[in-house]
Formats: C-alpha cells, sequence, structure tokens
C-alpha cells in the first residue's frame, strides 16, 4: 500500500477545495498537496511537476481549459497519473468521452467526502486478485444465483448491469436514491456505453424475469411487489431489494 498518496485538485469552486483541503488536512495517508481553481492554471502545474501528484480530481467544467482538454493533454504527452472525475455534469456523450482517457472514476455531485475519500484510496491501492476474490466473491456468487433464480439469462447485457449495481448498491447503501446519477452513469463508464441505454437494458431484464422467474422466490423477495398480475417492480426497486436481501442475509450469518 502507498504510504502516502499525494492529490492535485482542480475545480473552479472555491468552497469545494477548501472543504476538500480541510477535510484531508490530518488524514494518516491522503495529502492534498494543491488546489487550483483555473484551467488553464491546472494544465500548466500538471505539465511541470509530475513528481508532486498521485492523483488529479477535476471537474469538467472550468474556466479557459476544460477538463476534456487536460485529459487529452495528459495522454499526449504520456502522463500516466490516476484521474478521478468530479462533476455534475452528467451529459451521456461527454462521459462517453471521458471513457476513453482511462479515466479511473466518474463521480457527480453532490458528493461525500467520505465516498471521496474511499474512492482514493481504492483507485490507488486496488486490491490484489486474492485479495479480491477472497472480500467480493462470496457475494458475487450469491447475486449470480439469486439473478438465475429469477429467470434472467446471463447472455443478456440487462444481467451485466443488474449483477454490477446490485454490488455497488450493496456495498453504498446510501445510493439507493441515486440510481439515476450515479449507478447509471457509472455502469455506462464500465461498460463503454450509456445511461439510457444501461437502463433500458436493465428494464427489459426485469421484463424477462417477470415472464420466466421462480413465482416463490419472487414472492419472498419482493413481497407484495409480486401480485396476480405479477406487476413489475421498477429498476431501483428490483436492484435495492436484491442489494437488501444480501445485507439481510449477512448479518443473520454474523450473528449465528
Amino acid at each position: 500500500m502507498k504510504s502516502t498518496i499525494n492529490v492535485l485538485m482542480i475545480d473552479d469552486s472555491a468552497a469545494i477545495t477548501n472543504k476538500t483541503v480541510q477535510y484531508f488536512s490530518s488524514h494518516a495517508v491522503i495529502n492534498v498537496v494543491k488546489t487550483i481553481n483555473n484551467g488553464k492554471e491546472a494544465l500548466e502545474y500538471i505539465l511541470k511537476n509530475q513528481n508532486d501528484y498521485d492523483v488529479v480530481i477535476m471537474d469538467i467544467i472550468m474556466p479557459e481549459v476544460d477538463g476534456l482538454t487536460i485529459l487529452e493533454e495528459m495522454k499526449k504527452n504520456d502522463i500516466k497519473k490516476n484521474v478521478l472525475i468530479l462533476t455534475s455534469y452528467k451529459k451521456e456523450s461527454t462521459i462517453k468521452m471521458v471513457s476513453q482517457y482511462d479515466v479511473d472514476y466518474y463521480m457527480l455531485k453532490p458528493f461525500e467526502m467520505k465516498a471521496l475519500e474511499q474512492r482514493i484510496m481504492d483507485i490507488v491501492n486496488p486490491s490484489t486478485e486474492e485479495e479480491v476474490e477472497t472480500k467480493n466473491t462470496k457475494v458475487e456468487i450469491e447475486i449470480s444465483k439469486l439473478l438465475h433464480s429469477l429467470g434472467i439469462p446471463s447472455h443478456i447485457r440487462g444481467y451485466q448491469y443488474i449483477r454490477e449495481s446490485v454490488y455497488m448498491m450493496y456495498e453504498n447503501p446510501d445510493m439507493i436514491g441515486g440510481i439515476t446519477k450515479c449507478i447509471y452513469p457509472e455502469i455506462a463508464l464500465r461498460f463503454d456505453t450509456t445511461a439510457s441505454r444501461v437502463e433500458r437494458a436493465i428494464r427489459h431484464a426485469i421484463e424477462v424475469s417477470w415472464s420466466r422467474g421462480d413465482y416463490e422466490l419472487m414472492e419472498e423477495l419482493f413481497g407484495h411487489s409480486v401480485d396476480y398480475d405479477r406487476s413489475k417492480p421498477t429498476n431501483s426497486e428490483f436492484i435495492a431489494t436484491i442489494a437488501d436481501n444480501l445485507r439481510l442475509n449477512k448479518q443473520v450469518v454474523n450473528m449465528g
């Protein structure tokens, strides 16, 4: 694990950069080495001070030079740093363009500082394959089992998107209200597609599930959501219910 993570924060909002500096001021690992509120100044700093920072956190929209231009110049100059985009700009075409520059994470405002801290730690010190297998495989297997039992074939795109979404919500329960703003864009970035296509594919997978899945399991999971017409839950309800079920089962196992 890297002992110190030096962060360059680029955002035209002084309130955000000041809040970030304050939050990490006494952090054991993360050190905000510099904050810049202007895109042109930020690009000059990035090009001239490559040894001073490990992570670049930046917005897309900034004065004089925007985030996409900075990413393009970093690529031209072979500057390989961890990059976390932190923005309120969620246009699908922009997310797709950003994904071409090996960005590590795309995070939408407003955000929680604790979530930003976790993302920084994750992208700089990713778990080894062995650690990931130990930590995540059991949950992923349970998700896959549930989706198969619910009649969702693994070859359709919606299956992959739901599996990723459930795991994200399992790990971050606070995402329950942010499926459109957080989960869809993140899944789109991972699979090089658009948020609207992610939403449609998940909706299609749920429709498939409702026509061929295990009715008793649906009754157990969704309760009154399953009536004689087998009325379908929303994408958010479907994902959140499965994530909650996995979390509850984990608590029961731990108590046992």
